[in-house]
């Protein structure tokens, strides 16, 4: 046994032919982030410390659809929201609805242990922030770009989309309609250290277009987010599908009253999934790692502590 680290920057109907302008900084994404966990692990981090660390780095990407990179509501705004858990206390916390937070994983965390509560969000949450010090900006901090395009281009096709998508040209009138929940962008991290712990900590943006105060997978425990003494998971895909399949609280259920291995239930929780809604890492307590998907591709890394070392997008031959 010894620590284990993975991690993921979203999952969804990800193109083979991803331009390289679009590929490439991803993929130095995960890198870094990767070698942030890596680092703080070699260096006795608690498993708690280094999902934080990791997930933060992401966030601080405009790559990736959490923190600076989050994608926009229908009205043009920020919502972004993020969990983090401890394996071994079940001490969590979990935020929603940010549109100043720097880090919402780190206020995540202070919710957890600094508040007697599990969940805050928006106004509450943001009044937290304040009463904490955690870092704030202005809202248009958080405004780039890419994200006003993405949104123009889903507001023209009418539809919540991934930020992934390419251009959509409707076909027919059907084609205009929105979805039921279509899968976007998230980034997470789970890990074990050294001594067992187990952690993990997922944040996003949401849905391109979504509706001002829709909430997701990610800061619900046991959906988007969960740990315990056995495993720890972190899942992205389409939100409303992985509440309902409780997913991340399934990988843990099967281990612990089927006696499963990691791989036999992250891979059995996946493909119990509606195609193309569903991925997951996942690291056990005993150092194994899991990265399944039925979507396209999965942004994904992990390291181990014997030497393993993976970056990856698409499913591996």
């Amino acid at each position: 046994m010894g620590w284990a680290i993975a991690l993921h920057g979203g999952a969804g109907d990800i193109p083979m032919n991803l331009p390289p302008e679009r590929r490439q900084p991803r993929e130095e994404g995960l890198r870094r982030a990767l070698e942030v966990g890596v680092s703080a692990l070699k260096s006795h981090a608690s498993a708690l410390d280094a999902v934080e660390l990791v997930v933060r780095e992401l966030e601080n990407n405009p790559n990736f659809n959490a923190g600076k990179g989050s994608v926009l509501t229908s009205n043009g705004s920020v919502e972004m929201e993020a969990c983090i858990m401890d394996g071994n206390t079940k001490n969590c916390g979990a935020v929603s609805g940010l549109s100043t937070v720097v880090n919402a994983i780190s206020l995540a965390r202070l919710v957890m242990e600094k508040s007697p509560h599990i969940y805050l969000g928006f106004a509450g949450a943001e009044a937290f922030a304040q009463e904490q010090g955690a870092e704030t900006v202005d809202p248009s901090h958080f405004i780039t770009v890419e994200n006003i395009e993405r949104l123009n281009q889903a507001k023209d096709a009418n539809r919540v989309q991934i930020d992934y998508t390419p251009p959509f040209q409707a076909t027919n009138e059907k084609d205009t309609a929105v979805p039921e929940g279509d899968q976007i962008g998230t980034v997470g991290c789970v890990a074990v250290d050294s001594h067992g712990n187990l952690a993990t900590a997922t944040s996003t943006g949401g849905l391109v277009n979504k509706m001002v105060g829709r909430i997701g997978d990610t800061p619900i425990i046991g959906a988007g987010t969960y740990a315990n003494s056995y495993c720890a998971v972190s899942a992205t895909g389409k939100g409303e599908a992985i509440i309902r399949g409780t997913i991340a609280r399934d990988v843990a259920a099967l281990m612990e009253y089927k006696n499963l291995s990691l791989k036999d239930a992250a891979s059995q929780v996946v493909k119990c999934s509606p195609e193309g809604t569903t991925g997951l890492v996942a690291v056990s307590a005993t150092g194994k790692i899991d990265m399944p998907f039925n979507t396209t591709g999965m942004f994904r890394a992990c390291a181990t502590e014997d030497g393993h070392t993976e970056v990856a997008i698409w499913p591996s031959l």
